[in-house]
């Protein structure tokens, strides 16, 4: 049966099916309100316009689509794991040279495709077995348990009541309309649940509007193209800087492609291939640096939302890119998308994190994992508690996130340790 034949029957809408305009642009904008604030927080970071954070991210997320046949369900946002090398590069030589470590990036990705294709990608099961996907996938889900708790409860550094009631009534909404809605309204719970959280606390007096009310209807967003805002020149700093890093980024690329495999069933590292898949993600970083926007990388909140709706198809995640590209635009909307306060996302991320934990949890319990040997409960504690605990590596500017150092080490232990330990071996 080929990939196109194939039907995953949990799904409500599998990877090609269509749905109906009005559902489209409901489906859609649930995918983009729910990246939303992390894609645009990382800009405000770094001092880059959101606005074209917003634009880079919808057409990093089109080219991907393209470049992997429209047949992965993934949207990439603005990437986390660049902020200290891009604070540091604004800082002494602007944007054109993160523009130029993101243009590294993406070059780094095409050339890892590259070899891919040439050596293929069946390394991959021997490095990557269940007992050490399961984990990852689950320190995926839970390695930013504690930001969106902390979201939950502090203001400004002080715990507020009303930030964590607000949290708690999003997370109960959310999970009603989960559980008690059906048809249409069934597929939403989680842009339900973000309506539902913004007017609970605008009703605590914890949304700033004034900026709403300052925000102009049509608003250009601030490109920066080579050779039209600026002229580029040599800037070896950003390229030494950023280009390792890229490494770190293809281990979460990696991570969340075991999780789409999962929910669609499907193999992602056969068909279109991990060279695709890191040549569509290469692709995207080049067009954000090329317009004016940060590396971009797929996003786990989508993820979530994939698996909570059952919603798969790639038109409602390209759906989500155009209106990205065109909220990008369109400043009054963006102003209310970005005053959404900490406290209802993170009443969101409840959900979507724990369920992407949750399909790590599947992962180990569907392939049988024997946890009574040492060598599998050795793997999966040291994965589970660095990667949740936060350690993270740093080298000079060099930083490898507490996920990519939880999966480096992982693998590292399931290719040196003997499958059985001296204590479990049978005396003669």
């Amino acid at each position: 049966m080929t990939e196109k034949e194939f039907r995953n029957e949990e799904a409500v809408l599998d990877i090609h099916d269509r749905p109906k305009t009005i559902h489209w642009i409901g489906l859609s904008l649930q995918h983009l309100f729910t990246m939303f604030g992390a894609t645009v927080l990382v800009p405000i970071l770094v001092g880059i316009d959101p606005g074209i954070a917003l634009v880079s991210s919808g057409l990093g997320t089109i080219v991907y689509l393209f470049v992997t046949k429209g047949k992965i369900p993934a949207y990439l946002g603005s990437s986390f794991a660049f902020i200290a090398a891009m604070q540091m590069l604004m800082k002494t030589d602007g944007y054109p040279a993160i523009a130029q470590g993101a243009i590294t990036t993406g070059l780094v990705y095409l050339i890892v495709s590259i070899i891919i294709s040439k050596i293929g990608s069946s390394w991959l099961d021997k490095i990557l077995p269940p007992i050490v996907v399961g984990p990852v996938v689950m320190v995926i889900g839970l390695g930013l348990a504690s930001n969106a708790a902390n979201n939950a409860m502090f203001n400004n550094g002080e715990y507020d009541f009303s930030y964590i009631a607000v949290a708690l009534i999003t997370l109960g909404l959310t999970i009603f309309y989960n559980m008690f809605f059906k048809g249409f309204l069934g597929l939403i719970p989680i842009l339900l649940g973000i309506v539902s959280g913004y007017l609970v606390a605008l009703l605590f007096g914890i949304v700033d509007v004034e900026p709403i009310k300052a925000a102009a209807w049509f608003a250009m967003p601030n490109f920066e193209i080579p050779f039209v805002q600026y002229q580029p020149k040599l800037h070896l700093n950003a390229i030494t800087t950023m280009a390792p890093i890229a490494f770190v980024t293809m281990t979460e690329h990696i991570g969340h492609l075991m999780v789409l495999n999962k929910l669609t069933k499907r193999n992602y590292f056969q068909d279109p291939g991990l060279s695709k898949t890191l040549m569509g993600d290469g692709a995207a970083q080049i067009v954000a640096g090329l317009v004016g926007g940060p590396p971009v990388t797929s996003y786990g909140e989508n993820i979530g939302v994939l698996a909570i709706t059952r919603v798969h198809s790639v038109f409602v995640i390209g759906g989500a890119a155009v209106f990205a590209v065109g909220l990008g635009f369109v400043g009054k909307l963006s102003a209310i998308i970005l005053s959404i306060p900490g406290p209802v996302i993170s009443g969101i991320s409840f959900v979507l994190f724990g369920v992407i934990a949750a399909s790590g949890l599947k992962i180990l319990i569907d392939n049988q994992i024997n946890f009574d040997k040492k060598k599998n409960l050795l793997i999966a504690s040291v994965i589970l508690v660095i990667g949740i605990g936060g350690l993270v590596f740093k080298l000079d500017t060099f930083e490898l996130s507490s996920m990519a150092l939880a999966t480096v080490l992982g693998i590292i232990l399931n290719l040196i340790l003997p499958e059985t330990a001296r204590s479990e071996e049978k005396s003669i």
